[in-house]
C-alpha cells in the first residue's frame, strides 16, 4: 500500500517521540558512560551519547530523531536500538516507525520459559486434543487428550512430521489421511520458505524424506500453503468416528512455538465422545496409556 503525505508526517512524529522516550529511560551508566559530565536538564541519554555509543553521526541521529526523510538501513537502526536497550517488540517497532521492514519477531530471553502457562492452557482445553510444538515440527508439550485422540506418546520420534508419515497407529485413525496429508506437506514447505538455509529445516527434511516415498512424492509437486485450520477425521477404536478441526496458533511472545487446538466439530456427537474418553470410564477403557 503506498504511503499518503500524512501518513508520513505521522509516521515521523511518532518515530520522534518514540526515540525521544526511549533515550530519556537510559541512564549514563546504564549505556556504559562514566559518571559526571555536567548536569543534565532531562534524564538519561543526550543525542550526542545515542550517536557516539551507535557509531553514527551527531547530525544523522539528530535529523532520525527529529522524523527527517533520510536514508536508515537495519544495521544502523539495530545499533541504536541496542544503545536504547529496545526489547524485540521496540526494535521491530523501530522499524515501522522508519519506514524498513521490521525483522522477524524473536523471544525475549525473559520468556523463554513459558512451559507452566503454556501447560496450563493445554490442560485447560480438555477433553479436547491440543499440543505445542516448535518451528521445526518437534513436540514441546501435548495434554492427555492429545494421547488418547492423536496416539501421541513417548515411543515415537517426537517430531509432528516424521510421525504423521510414520506413526502406524495415527495412520490407522485418521480417515483422511491422504487429504491432510497434502496440506501438512504444504504447510511444512512455507515454514521451510521462510527461513531459507536454516539448518534445523533441512534435517528435519532429510529425516523425512528417508523414512517416507509418500511424503517425497508431495514435496515435489511443490505445493505451498500458510497454516491455519485442518478438518480431521478420526475413527477411535472405543468411540468410533470422531470430527475435528485442528487450528494453529501463534504466541507473539513464544514465536518459535506453535499451538495446536483441536475443536470438536458438530458431527458424529464428536463433543460428547471427547468428554467421554476423558472420564475416568473413558480412560479405563483406553487402548493405549494415557500420559500423567
Amino acid at each position: 500500500m503506498v504511503e499518503t503525505e500524512a501518513g508520513r508526517a505521522h509516521r515521523r512524529r511518532e518515530l520522534r517521540e518514540f526515540l525521544m522516550s526511549r533515550r530519556a529511560r537510559v541512564s549514563p551508566a546504564e549505556a556504559g558512560l562514566p559518571e559526571g559530565g555536567g548536569r543534565r536538564r532531562t534524564p538519561g541519554l543526550r543525542r550526542e551519547e545515542v550517536a557516539v555509543l551507535a557509531g553514527v553521526g551527531a547530525s544523522w541521529y539528530q535529523w532520525l530523531e527529529q522524523g527527517r526523510d533520510i536514508s536508515v538501513s537495519p544495521q544502523v537502526l539495530d545499533a541504536v536500538a541496542r544503545v536504547l536497550r529496545l526489547s524485540d517488540a521496540e526494535r521491530r517497532h523501530l522499524y515501522v516507525l522508519a519506514g524498513l521492514n521490521p525483522p522477524p519477531p524473536g523471544v525475549e530471553p525473559g520468556r523463554r520459559d513459558m512451559c507452566d502457562g503454556l501447560r496450563r492452557l493445554l490442560n485447560t482445553w480438555m477433553p479436547y486434543p491440543a499440543h505445542i510444538m516448535d518451528r521445526y515440527y518437534n513436540f514441546v508439550l501435548y495434554n492427555d487428550a492429545a494421547v488418547s485422540v492423536l496416539g501421541m506418546r513417548s515411543d515415537v520420534t517426537h517430531n509432528c512430521l516424521v510421525d504423521f508419515f510414520t506413526d502406524p497407529l495415527y495412520r490407522s485413525r485418521a480417515r483422511n489421511w491422504e487429504h491432510t496429508a497434502r496440506t501438512v506437506v504444504a504447510q511444512f514447505r512455507a515454514a521451510c520458505s521462510a527461513s531459507p538455509g536454516d539448518e534445523g529445516f533441512q534435517e528435519v527434511l532429510a529425516r523425512v524424506k528417508a523414512v517416507s516415498e509418500e511424503f517425497t512424492r508431495l514435496w515435489e509437486e511443490r505445493d505451498i500453503e500458510d497454516p491455519g485450520q485442518i478438518r480431521k477425521e478420526l475413527d477411535h477404536p472405543l468411540v468410533g468416528l470422531l470430527c475435528v478441526e485442528a487450528t494453529a496458533l501463534k504466541v507473539p511472545a513464544r514465536p518459535d512455538l506453535t499451538i495446536v487446538l483441536h475443536t470438536p466439530l458438530d458431527e458424529a456427537n464428536t463433543a460428547a465422545k471427547l468428554e467421554w474418553l476423558a472420564s475416568p470410564e473413558g480412560r479405563r477403557g483406553a487402548m493405549y496409556p494415557v500420559a500423567g
